[in-house]
């Protein structure tokens, strides 16, 4: 295979992207997509010169690689509609509503012998490219992931809608499984959790604390790494960020070590630190994406998000919501 045959299924704002995107990507052909919004589906053909397929099947026998971008609860169906012809799937996350349906999906991946991806994008983001080469067993990593209030997204708790996106990416930076578990979190202008907090404690000792909110005033998309070697401040709305760092070689710092305290003066904080800005070439994070899912399926690489660790962050957030719930009900009880 020298050139991946691309399909979309679904394509609201996301989508509509994904499709855009497989349009411009070397060594893939834009097959075409399927949305059972008739005006959407005009629309989104018209502006991106994209073939607009009828339905689901016709367009699954026509490619080799589909990008679900479908409300969460169609992802199981979609899924196994394609894997079960061979056709590798990347899934937009989470990967599915449940922990049986994401199980029934990579049952059917392994039946049909095909890749499963799931869109974690933050791990494609500029500042946590440029942040790679300074990684190094992050012991404590704090997240703020903030949103006006909007309806998208509000058919689930802001934990699967937003803080699903954290709970991934620190997984794969701290490189340990989660051993315990600790949230909270309130309704505010819906049924479900918009508020909630989550502090994460992993195997190897080191910590997370997660907090996502979709009716702040401002967006805030900022995450915070601490280890020995440095402090990583890493701006993801913007795709930038700095590692910091005690300089080399310093007198007075040599003098702390060696307790030789008598007469030395404290150093100003900024004439002892470094302040490295992270340098990455600047490529939309989608398109990262989509490249490492054409790499995956052309046996370059592995895929960096395989549906497996798509289940994992499922499953964390999954606990984090209902540890929510049982919260706000034992307050509400209380209360009445």
């Amino acid at each position: 295979m020298s050139v991946v045959r691309f399909g979309v299924a679904g394509v609201g704002s996301l989508g509509y992207h994904h499709t855009r995107i497989a349009g411009e990507l070397e060594e893939v052909e834009r097959v075409g997509f399927f949305e059972p919004r008739e005006d959407r589906a005009r629309e989104v053909s018209k502006a991106l010169g994209a073939t607009a397929f009828e339905d689901l099947d016709t367009l699954l026998d026509a490619i080799d690689a589909l990008i679900i971008a479908t409300p969460t609860t169609t992802h199981r169906e979609v899924a196994e509609a394609a894997l079960s012809r061979g056709v590798h799937v990347f899934i937009e996350k989470p990967i599915a509503s449940s922990l049986e349906e994401a199980d029934a999906i990579l049952d059917a991946a392994r039946r049909g012998g095909a890749l499963v991806q799931v869109g974690h994008v933050e791990r494609f983001n500029d500042a946590i490219v440029g942040a790679q080469p300074y990684l190094d067993q992050p012991l404590f990593i704090e997240s703020h992931r903030l949103a006006p209030f909007t309806e998208r997204g509000t058919d689930v708790a802001v934990v699967l809608d937003l803080m699903i996106h954290d709970v991934d990416l620190v997984g794969s930076l701290m490189n340990a499984p989660v051993s315990e578990i600790h949230a909270t979190g309130i309704p505010v202008l819906t049924p479900s959790v918009d508020i909630a907090n989550a502090r994460l404690a992993f195997a190897n000792g080191a910590v997370a604390n997660l907090t996502a909110s979709r009716v702040s005033a401002d967006r805030l998309r900022k995450i915070r790494i601490f280890q020995r070697s440095g402090y990583l401040s890493l701006d993801l709305a913007r795709g930038t960020g700095e590692f910091l760092r005690l300089k080399r070689d310093l007198p007075a710092l040599d003098a702390l070590e060696g307790g030789k305290l008598e007469g030395l003066v404290a150093p100003d904080l900024w004439s002892i630190i470094e302040r490295i800005p992270l340098e990455v070439e600047s490529v939309e994070p989608l398109r990262r994406e989509q490249e490492s899912f054409r790499d995956a399926i052309l046996g370059r690489s592995d895929s960096p998000v395989p549906g497996e660790q798509g289940r994992m962050a499922l499953e964390t957030a999954l606990t984090i919501e209902s540890m929510i719930l049982r919260n706000v009900a034992d307050s509400r009880t209380q209360e009445s």
